[in-house]
């Protein structure tokens, strides 16, 4: 924390927690339940398990609800093209209000479509601009994997796969006006998009641990995410169906969402879209990718903070710079996760264009002032292993 910096809080998202609550939520915020209704899913896998018929059906139930709509042509990496048909949807069905229900993907996808409805401006002026939008109509988050914090975060992170570039619709107006997060829709996520989604949990709370931006507020939730993450996680891997682990990952995800609209992440998220938007790969295999050669190039900046972090992970004390990046990698290894951008399937030659790519307030990590950072970053990542 940088000294006389002003430190502010902003959680304006109505928060249900549990297992088995979201009936007894929606009831709960019956009053938005109104009007059409725009329903943003991911669809397939939450179709067949049947969950987005039973949310239809219950949402349906409320006297004041004309008509449901569902959208649920949205990507792993949701696309912007995918939030400008769910946009031109909403406004054709002049929709009130929208529903996220899937993934990170299908949230922030919900968060764009809501402002993009609100808005006169196509929400491309927003994600090609960086200006935050000033209307959205209100939205229900009801995450179902445990990684994102996208129901307590300000922003929706789309792809643009014409220009290659992965970007975010970010402002005020974009937190979710309720979050219904109830673990049980995680218990049939596949493992290794939890072991992925995961690390996403992870990477949230180690790069908001250091940021800048951090607060004591954000640092104690940080340190109690990491441990949740660090004892649960690997038990998850060998333990699918658990449910208390579920419950667990599913708090630590969102707490780090909170982390996410008061302290930001670090380089690992910033470099990790580039390589997402070119490439395709998962969100949280990326950051894995990447993870190892931050560590090390971190250690130089914040040495007691990583040490510390990674004690909290593993259990263990871990002194010096070299360990700590030997302690990241066996963590990673253990889960199956990738340890370098080779070991992901990225060729060499892409990572020029990946720096070339990198946006956002890169000044937020302290690794930032490393001399060509970006960069040589990349050079590491790819090598590691």
């Amino acid at each position: 924390m940088e000294e006389n910096q002003l430190y502010q809080l902003h959680m304006p998202t109505k928060v249900y927690f549990g297992r088995k609550i979201w009936k007894e939520a929606l009831k709960k915020e019956a009053s938005l339940l109104r009007g059409i209704i725009l329903l943003v899913t991911t669809g397939r896998s939450l179709s067949y398990l049947g969950y987005i018929k039973e949310l239809e059906e219950e949402i349906q139930c409320y006297s004041e609800v004309k008509k449901v709509i569902k959208f649920d042509s949205i990507s792993a990496n949701p696309r912007l093209t995918e939030v400008q048909k769910g946009i031109e949807l909403g406004k054709a069905e002049k929709a009130e209000i929208v529903i996220g229900f899937g993934g990170g993907s299908a949230l922030d996808a919900a968060k764009a479509i809501a402002a993009g409805i609100a808005e006169k401006e196509d929400i491309r002026e927003f994600f090609d601009t960086g200006r935050e939008p000033e209307r959205a109509l209100p939205v229900i988050a009801i995450p179902t994997t445990a990684g994102t914090g996208s129901e307590l975060s300000k922003a929706a992170i789309l792809t643009d796969t014409v220009q290659k570039r992965k970007s975010g619709v970010r402002g005020r107006v974009m937190y979710p006006t309720v979050a219904v997060v109830d673990s049980s829709f995680t218990e049939s996520v596949p493992p290794h998009i939890t072991l992925e989604t995961g690390f996403d949990v992870l990477a949230h709370a180690m790069e908001s641990y250091v940021s800048r931006a951090a607060s004591l507020y954000t640092q104690m939730l940080s340190e109690q995410a990491i441990r949740i993450v660090g004892k649960w996680l690997p038990y998850l891997g060998e333990h699918p169906k658990d449910k208390e682990a579920r419950e667990r990952m599913s708090f630590a995800s969102m707490i780090m969402g909170i982390n996410l609209g008061n302290a930001s992440t670090c380089l690992p998220h910033r470099m990790q879209y580039p390589l997402g938007a070119h490439t395709d790969t998962s969100h949280g295999a990326g950051l894995a990718a990447l993870f190892p050669a931050w560590i090390g190039c971190e250690y130089a900046y914040e040495p007691e903070k990583i040490e510390y972090m990674l004690m909290l992970l593993t259990g263990k004390e871990i002194i010096g710079n070299k360990a700590c990046v030997k302690a990241i990698k066996e963590w990673e290894r253990c889960l199956g996760l990738p340890i370098s951008l080779q070991e992901l399937g990225v060729e060499k030659n892409s990572l020029l264009v990946f720096a070339d790519e990198v946006t956002g307030r890169i000044e937020n990590d302290p690794a930032s002032e490393r001399k060509d950072a970006i960069w040589n970053l990349y050079q590491e990542a790819w090598q590691e292993g």
